[in-house]
């Protein structure tokens, strides 16, 4: 999902453990047992009450921990010097644990309200037959802007970030696949590809939209673009929505050419402890009701189908976070594309930010 370089972690970490009585783990106590649950998840990605109703509903004590990226995820998960129970990670993600062995089988009789999924959002191409995951939040990657810094101007495709109207308006998310994956895509070329010619093409149209590009930031895009600092930035969906949250101005466009569909899943790490409380943390918030409160909290797309038809209208029909099933056979999954090549993609990101200096 979403590579959020989420600066306030620690803070919001220590006070939901004070506000909610949920334990925060530090790196000098023990992990795991019979009587707790520890959960490995991206930065303010859980609506905090759920976490305090699960724990008395369950009986369990959840020890609950934060990462900001897939790979610092998959390298402490790896290392296995610290053990988890549940933890969210991206679909290339996933495809790569379940290469190297870091995930345990899921027993779907042990989850009921897996029943409760849309079918659209089960059996992909990442994990078939949903065999070592479970769908928790999914949305897209497209472009929030403020139609009102633009005169009145409609965004609609990745190439109109190339218009003079946004010269040094525009913020970018740090992440080298979102990056690289709308310069390939404004080629009409996926964003999954791996042939050389078309990177380095991707690459060089990237290196002309520099005088364009304002930023390249983490989370704090969020806060600059509500506060009207830049006037388009290449975002996830659930950001999208809380920006437009806090500054009704804005908008936010899939573009025309496609973009990514990005899923986050819940997993049971090889190296977990209390499987049997790591179904029942799944199986909870598999219930429509608590999906449904989940999305509301964090803002990203529930697959939740009957969660789903509890959520207000105005949250369920904004076909904006909600693409129709026609939009959305135009988006693609991030593949895992192999260290090779992911790492190929991280050194062209990284000489076209070099080139913006």
């Amino acid at each position: 999902m979403k590579q959020l370089v989420r600066m306030f972690i620690v803070v919001f970490v220590v006070a939901f453990g004070l506000m909610y009585g949920v334990h925060v783990l530090n790196s000098s106590e023990g992990y795991g047992g019979s009587n707790t649950l520890t959960i490995y998840n991206w930065g303010d990605y859980i609506d905090p009450d759920l976490i305090a109703e699960f724990e008395e509903e369950s009986g369990l004590k959840v020890i609950y921990q934060t990462f900001d990226s897939n790979e610092a995820m998959m390298t402490k998960i790896e290392q296995g010097g610290t053990t988890f129970d549940v933890s969210v990670p991206s679909e290339y993600a996933i495809s790569k644990m379940k290469e190297e062995g870091l995930l345990h089988p899921i027993d779907h009789s042990k989850l009921p309200n897996l029943n409760h999924i849309d079918p659209r959002f089960l059996d992909l191409s990442f994990d078939p037959g949903n065999e070592y995951s479970i769908p928790y939040f999914w949305g897209t990657v497209g472009i929030v802007y403020n139609p009102e810094m633009l005169d009145g101007w409609q965004i609609k495709s990745w190439n109109d970030l190339w218009d003079k109207r946004l010269r040094n308006n525009i913020l970018l998310v740090d992440g080298a696949r979102e990056v690289m994956g709308f310069g390939l895509n404004s080629l009409h070329y996926s964003l999954n590809d791996t042939d050389e010619a078309h990177l380095q093409e991707a690459k060089s149209k990237l290196g002309t939209l520099t005088p364009n590009v304002k930023a390249i930031v983490g989370d704090e895009i969020k806060m600059l673009l509500a506060n009207e600092e830049a006037a388009a930035g290449v975002v996830w969906s659930g950001d999208a929505s809380e920006i437009m949250g806090e500054n009704e101005k804005l908008d936010y466009v899939v573009p025309e050419e496609g973009s990514n569909l990005w899923f986050d899943n819940m997993v049971i790490p090889k190296t977990a402890r209390n499987i049997e409380g790591a179904y029942k943390f799944m199986n909870f918030m598999l219930d429509p009701e608590h999906a449904a409160r989940n999305a509301e909290y964090v803002g990203y797309s529930t697959p939740n189908k009957d969660a789903l038809a509890l959520l207000d209208e105005e949250i369920s029909g904004d076909e904006r976070f909600y693409p129709s099933p026609e939009l959305t056979e135009k988006l693609e999954v991030y593949q895992n594309l192999g260290k090779r090549m992911l790492a190929h993609y991280n050194e062209l990101f990284l000489e076209f930010k070099m080139h913006r200096k």
